[in-house]
């Protein structure tokens, strides 16, 4: 119980960062791995991320299925996360966000490449998924089964990162805290990558330097460091 309480806690402050780095808005949301139960994943009911509470949050099965609504009302979009939880046994947190700085590379055919040694988690190659391709082109958008959320996952892999064109991205990590920190610096990398552009050819970072970069900055010495000055700016020093 304990244990179950700790991870409720993380994944409140989860939705409060990401709502106050501004990667999400109204819109987006971060889920966790159940710590005691790897076959179902802890989700807040459909409420904006910086208003979330540990009332907010709903246990749910891979599928997406409710143990216990409660009249609560779930995202519609849930299904995102049991899908790549399903598929990768080792990511324990996903984010999915709507980031206006990363939407470009999913609708142009500019990659979204690292740029910064901050940025390095999100890896050297970052797939664009498309609905479309498979759901046809009267979707809106939203993944809302688990044939597309299964799919999705297929093109994810075995990566950090994917890009949704049209509609945002997921990133996925070893823990809640790691994938918040890639989707924070996912959306910094976008922004630099920008305004990198518009000045000239960029010099991004190479294979070898990604790789480097990302054992550092996944540290948990790097990882805590980040998180505590992220749960100050969203006022959540004391949780």
């Amino acid at each position: 119980m304990l244990r179950l309480m700790s991870c409720l806690r993380e994944l409140v402050i989860a939705n409060r960062i990401l709502g106050r780095e501004g990667v999400v808005d109204a819109f987006g949301h971060v889920s966790v791995r159940h710590p005691d139960n790897p076959e179902r994943f802890l989700l807040s009911q459909s409420r904006s991320p910086e208003l979330v509470s540990i009332d907010d949050i709903m246990e749910f099965t891979l599928d997406g299925v409710a143990v216990d609504a409660r009249g609560r009302t779930p995202y519609a979009e849930r299904v995102i996360h049991g899908g790549i939880y399903e598929s990768r046994p080792e990511v324990n947190g996903i984010v999915h966000n709507h980031s206006p700085e990363v939407i470009p590379f999913g609708i142009t055919d500019t990659k979204l490449r690292p740029v910064g040694h901050t940025c390095a988690p999100i890896g050297n190659e970052i797939p664009v998924w498309d609905i479309r391709t498979k759901f046809g082109n009267a979707t809106d958008m939203l993944l809302v089964n688990m044939d597309q959320s299964r799919d999705l996952a297929r093109s994810l892999g075995s990566r950090r990162v994917a890009l949704m064109r049209g509609h945002g991205s997921v990133t996925a990590g070893a823990t809640v805290k790691e994938a918040v920190m890639i989707a924070v610096y996912l959306q910094v990398n976008a922004r630099i990558q920008l305004e990198a552009i518009r000045l000239g050819n960029v010099n991004y970072l190479t294979p070898e330097e990604v790789e480097s970069c990302t054992r550092r900055q996944l540290s948990p010495l790097a990882i805590d460091r980040a998180w505590d000055y992220w749960k100050a700016r969203a006022g959540c020093a004391g949780m």
